[in-house]
């Protein structure tokens, strides 16, 4: 086995580190945990391994709607399916 002595350093938003840092505690991962297993995934697919893309206007719209507060939210999957079949 390899060791494990190479150091990656990266500077991110404070916030950002804070949210991420708690899911993956959730999840029963360390920091070091995520990023191997994203190194892992790019060496496997060869790249970044899901789609690295710009958002359509119609996303970016959805986007934009969720991030301002401004986005309709449902009390459950019941009542999203009910507004998508009208």
């Amino acid at each position: 086995m390899e060791i494990k002595n190479a150091i990656v350093k990266a500077r991110i938003e404070p916030s950002l580190k804070e949210e991420t840092e708690n899911i993956l505690r959730d999840l029963g991962l360390s920091t070091t945990d995520a990023i191997r297993m994203f190194f892992n995934q790019i060496r496997l697919h060869k790249g970044i391994p899901y789609p690295v893309r710009i958002p359509n206007q119609k996303t970016q719209k959805a986007i934009n709607e969720l991030e301002s507060g401004k986005g309709k939210r449902l009390n459950s999957v019941d009542a999203l399916f009910a507004e998508l079949d009208e």
